[in-house]
Formats: C-alpha cells, sequence, structure tokens
C-alpha cells in the first residue's frame, strides 16, 4: 500500500564522510523512481511546519517526503529525476555531486520509519527536509 502512493521520482545523495571542514562529502545521486522505489512528496508552506531532530533543535520543515526505502539524516533529496539534473547542469557529473549547490535541494533533517498498521513488513518511512540556511 505504501509503495502504491509513492508515483514521484526523487534524487537522493547518501551522507558519506565528513569533508574535515565542517561540512560532509557525498555518495553519487541516485534516483529513487516509481514502481518499486518512488516517493511522495508533500511541500509544506505553512506556519505549523516545525519539526524537533533527534538532538532536540527545533527545525521549520518545507517538505515530508514519503519513502519506499531508508534515507540517512544529512543525506539532501531533489523532486525529479537525474536526467533533469544533468540537462541543467551542463551534463557534468561533477555539477552534481554536491547537492548544496542544487536549486530546490534540500537536507534530510529528520528520518523516521514506523511499522504500517497491521503490519511486520511494510513501513511507512517518511524524510523531513529543511530549508537551506536554516537549522
Amino acid at each position: 500500500m505504501i509503495k502504491r502512493n509513492c508515483v514521484q521520482t526523487a534524487v537522493y545523495w547518501a551522507p558519506l564522510a565528513n569533508d574535515g571542514q565542517g561540512g560532509m562529502t557525498y555518495y553519487d545521486p541516485v534516483e529513487l523512481a516509481p514502481p518499486s522505489n518512488g516517493v511522495r512528496w508533500e511541500d509544506r508552506n505553512d506556519l505549523d511546519s516545525v519539526i524537533v531532530d533527534k538532538m532536540g533543535q527545533t527545525i521549520r520543515c518545507n517538505a515530508v517526503v514519503y519513502l519506499s526505502q531508508d534515507v540517512e539524516e544529512q543525506g539532501w533529496l531533489y523532486l525529479g529525476t537525474l536526467d533533469e539534473l544533468y540537462d541543467s547542469a551542463e551534463s557534468s557529473s561533477e555539477a552534481i555531486s554536491d547537492p548544496k549547490v542544487i536549486d530546490f535541494a534540500f537536507e534530510i533533517k529528520r528520518f523516521d520509519k514506523l511499522p504500517a498498521l497491521k503490519s511486520t513488513t511494510e513501513f511507512v518511512r517518511r524524510a523531513y527536509l529543511g530549508y537551506k540556511g536554516y537549522a
């Protein structure tokens, strides 16, 4: 049932390692695409879009993304395809290797994974995305 509702495509950058300068490096981006691995992206523009991360910090959230797979906090998501990113980045894989410079890519501030109702094998996975420049 969860996968049936995840009909959008997104690009995901998993965090790799600290870059030694207070930042992060990332694995190559991968596409999360239906039917088996899509997403459902819900933009949040209301004032109630505030979450508390696992460190107890209050964060303004601009989207909640329902996923078919686990993702990691400090990773990044972009609503769209890899082809769209390559087209907009002059066909350079280096140009899309850093999600922080991609317009409309957002950091995963919190990730939750809960068992679906009456199931021990299906899970509801939610990534809460934060605005750039906000904690």
